[in-house]
C-alpha cells in the first residue's frame, strides 16, 4: 500500500481522470513524486468499477482501492447490507475479510468483529478505509483467519466465511473443495468457536451438493439482484436437526420480493396446471434456483403450463414475485404462424423448449428489443407453444 496515493492532490487527479482513456497514462513520465502511473491507473480504474456496485466507497475521500481483481470479488453493498440482517449478537469473526465489503456492514450490528485477511497489502487497505469510515469496532488480524480462530481462547456469535473462488491459475472454481478454504474441512473447528456459522458460496453451487457436503444446515438464502443470483448463504447452527428454511429474495431498485419456504412444503405441495389464460408468470431468478415450482400454484392461486416450463397463468393479476405479463394470444408454435405474426423485434425466452434464443432469431429473423414478448414453451398437453405478451410494470 502506497500511502502517497492518499494525498489531497493525487486523491484529486484520481477523480478528476475517473472517466478518462488512463491507458496512455502509462506511457507518460510520472505525473507525481514517489507514485507510479501504474499505482495512479490501477486506483483510477478501481475506484470507477465500485462507482455502481459500492457507491459508499466510491463517494468517499480518502478510501484506497485494490487491484480491480478485488473489487470484482468483493460483494456488492447491497448484498453486504443483506447478510448484515441474517447475523445478530455481540461478536463475529470474518475469516476470509479481503477488501471488507461485509466486514463494515457486519461491524453496524455487532459491537465487535474481527477482520482476517492473509494478503498484507490488502489488509492494510482494509485498515485504513475501516478508518475513513469511522469503524472503530473492527479489530484487524492480518493474517490466515483458521488459525486465528484455533489459536484464540474465546468463543464468537458468529463466524464467517467467503472462501476464494479463484484456483492457482486465477478461473473460477465453485465446488466447495476447490474453493480456498475447503469449508468441508474446518467444520469442527467452527463449530468449537461459534454456534453459528454463514457460508458465501457461488451462486451456480447445487443446492442439493451443498447440503450434502455442509453440516447442520438451518438456512439457505438465494439473494438475487436485478433478476441474477450473486450469492448463495448458508446459515449452519451447531446440532441443528430441524426443516431447512430457504428464503429467496430478488432486490431490484427499491423493490424487494421475497418467498419463503421449506423442502418438505415443496414436496408435499401438489401443483395446478392449467392453460394460458389472461395473464402469465415467470418467477424471479432466486426463485427458480431455490426449485419452489409446485408450491408458487397453491400460494398464489394460479396455473402451471407445463411440469417443466417453470411458467404460471391466472385470469386475474397476482402480486406475483416475478415478471408479469398480459396475455395478447397463444399460437401453435410453427414457421407459418411466426410468419403471420410477422414480428421484426421482440423479446424472447423460452421454457421447456428444445430451440435456443439465438436459433429461433436466425431462423425467423426476430430482433432483439421492442415492447413485444414472444415465451416458446410447451403446455400441459406436450404440444409446443408461442404466447404473446405486453409487460407489466
Amino acid at each position: 500500500m502506497n500511502e502517497n496515493l492518499l494525498k489531497p492532490e493525487i486523491q484529486e487527479f484520481i477523480l478528476k481522470n475517473i472517466d478518462a482513456e488512463v491507458v496512455p497514462f502509462l506511457l507518460k513520465k510520472p505525473f507525481f513524486e514517489g507514485v507510479s502511473n501504474k499505482e495512479l491507473v490501477q486506483q483510477i480504474i478501481s475506484k470507477k468499477k465500485s462507482k455502481t456496485k459500492l457507491p459508499t466507497w466510491y463517494n468517499t475521500p480518502n478510501i484506497y482501492f485494490p487491484d480491480k481483481l478485488h473489487i470484482e470479488q468483493a460483494s456488492s453493498e447491497i448484498t453486504a447490507q443483506y447478510k448484515a440482517t441474517v447475523v445478530s449478537g455481540k461478536s463475529l469473526v470474518d475469516v476470509t475479510g479481503g477488501f471488507g465489503i461485509d466486514t463494515n456492514f457486519f461491524a453496524l450490528k455487532m459491537e465487535v468483529i474481527h477482520h482476517c485477511e492473509t494478503n498484507q497489502d490488502l489488509s492494510e487497505i482494509a485498515t485504513n478505509n475501516f478508518k475513513v469510515l469511522g469503524r472503530k469496532n473492527i479489530k484487524i488480524v492480518s493474517g490466515d483467519g483458521l488459525k486465528f480462530l484455533r489459536e484464540s481462547k474465546s468463543r464468537f456469535n458468529w463466524v464467517y466465511l467467503d472462501p476464494s473462488r479463484r484456483n492457482d491459475q486465477n478461473g473460477k472454481v465453485f465446488f466447495l473443495k476447490d474453493c480456498f478454504p475447503d469449508v468441508t474441512e474446518h467444520l469442527d473447528l467452527l463449530f468449537q468457536k461459534s454456534n453459528n456459522v454463514l457460508i458465501k458460496t457461488s451462486p451456480i453451487l447445487d443446492i442439493s451438493v451443498g447440503i450434502r457436503e455442509l453440516r447442520f444446515v438451518k438456512e439457505i438464502h438465494i439473494v438475487a439482484l436485478k433478476n441474477e443470483v450473486k450469492e448463495l448463504l448458508w446459515v449452519l447452527q451447531a446440532n441443528f436437526n430441524g426443516e431447512i428454511a430457504v428464503k429467496t429474495v430478488n432486490i431490484d431498485r427499491q423493490k424487494k420480493d421475497t418467498f419463503n419456504f421449506t423442502f418438505q412444503e415443496e414436496k408435499r405441495a401438489v401443483p395446478n396446471f392449467a392453460a394460458p389464460q389472461k395473464f402469465l408468470y415467470e418467477p424471479n431468478s432466486a426463485i427458480l434456483k431455490s426449485g419452489a415450482f409446485s408450491l408458487l400454484t397453491t400460494r398464489y392461486s394460479i396455473g402451471k403450463l407445463h411440469e417443466h416450463s417453470h411458467l404460471y397463468t391466472s385470469k386475474e393479476l397476482k402480486d406475483f414475485p416475478g415478471r408479469k405479463f398480459k396475455i395478447e394470444k397463444v399460437e401453435p408454435f410453427s414457421k407459418k404462424v411466426l410468419k403471420n405474426i410477422n414480428l421484426k423485434k421482440a423479446n424472447i425466452t423460452i421454457r421447456n423448449f428444445p430451440d435456443s434464443v439465438d436459433s429461433l432469431r436466425k431462423r425467423f429473423k426476430i430482433l432483439d428489443g421492442g415492447e413485444e414478448y414472444l415465451f416458446f414453451t410447451t403446455d400441459l398437453h406436450g404440444a409446443k407453444i408461442i404466447i404473446c405478451c405486453k409487460k407489466l410494470s
